[in-house]
């Protein structure tokens, strides 16, 4: 391949983040120092992680090692090959979102991982749900941010101090939603097809209307490009949720700031999806920007992918 992927162009440079390690609870557990890089030479591409955990509890065995991460990738904007030494396994681009799927020796997980570059183009929300077999081992997810002068520039180098203490300070915060405040979290979302083409524009609005504390009322609209419209009655539980109808029923499990999703209409379609509170910190309130991805499935069949950022806005 003479000329990188669209993919591999989004995400020249190097990223870094701290991204949080939880448990298949949702625990917080500690953090995963990373500097990540992917270089594109003589048609080939190879990627490269450096970095190192701090704490990770009864993790820590599994997820500490002695050594950076390196391994091989065929470059393409359908299917892109991990081809090892350390990963072995594919991942699939839908513009700016990519869904990979793959086996890590080192740590001795599968993994599945989602890897949203943001409009801004120099942020990424990560995340990889880690298994052992069908049966999840836990999670790290995190926000990176993109340099390509960090070994040269101090200003840079300040910049991402500044991103890696806020990571430090937010990433243990556990994900919630307004529960006294009723408003939307809306904005303009970018639909894509199973075949990965663009099929347009998508406008969603998730509004709520809070009962109490721990149960909200969630009216969800998607116009455009996607027509739908459904209510549930959202309860929290801890680190779990659970959407008891009436056009919709599932649950989904938090870890840290993002909320794991799983939703079965009353018709043949359902959901799989992440929801990231990008700016939720400390303390008794909610953040007011939501990233999020959404795979919607017809029967067991891939049929489009929706991501996008929404933004809060109070009744």
């Amino acid at each position: 391949m003479a000329e990188p992927s669209e993919w591999q162009s989004r995400i020249e440079g190097e990223w870094h983040g701290r991204p949080s390690l939880f448990d298949a609870t949702g625990a917080w557990q500690g953090f995963e120092d990373i500097r990540r890089s992917s270089v594109f030479e003589d048609g080939a591409t190879t990627y490269y992680m450096d970095g190192g955990l701090e704490g990770g509890g009864p993790l820590a065995g599994r997820f500490r090692l002695g050594a950076p991460f390196a391994f091989g990738v065929v470059d393409s904007d359908s299917d892109r090959v991990y081809t090892g030494p350390d990963f072995h396994g594919t991942g699939q681009p839908y513009g700016g979102f990519v869904d990979a799927h793959y086996y890590g020796p080192g740590w001795q997980v599968d993994l599945n991982t989602w890897n949203h570059v943001l409009p801004d183009g120099e942020t990424q929300v990560y995340s990889s749900t880690l298994y052992q077999g069908w049966a999840l081992v836990g999670c790290f997810n995190g926000v990176y941010k993109r340099t390509t002068d960090y070994d040269t520039d101090a200003g840079t180098r300040e910049t991402i101090d500044r991103h890696l203490a806020e990571e430090t300070r937010n990433g243990p915060v556990p994900f919630i939603l307004p529960t006294k405040r009723r408003g939307a979290y809306s904005g303009t979302c970018e639909l894509w097809g199973a075949d990965q083409k663009p099929a347009g524009e998508v406008t969603v609005s998730v509004e709520l209307e809070p009962i109490d504390l721990l149960r909200t009322r969630r009216h969800v609209t998607w116009t455009g490009a996607l027509d739908r419209g459904y209510t549930v009655e959202a309860r929290r539980d801890g680190f779990r949720s659970f959407f008891e109808g009436p056009d919709a029923w599932g649950n989904s499990q938090a870890f840290g700031r993002a909320d794991y999703p799983s939703v079965h209409f009353t018709d043949v379609w359902k959901l799989k999806g992440r929801e990231f509170m990008i700016d939720a910190t400390p303390g008794m309130s909610a953040g007011e920007t939501l990233a999020v991805v959404y795979e919607l499935f017809r029967g067991g069949v891939l049929n489009c992918v929706l991501h996008g950022v929404l933004t809060w806005e109070a009744a």
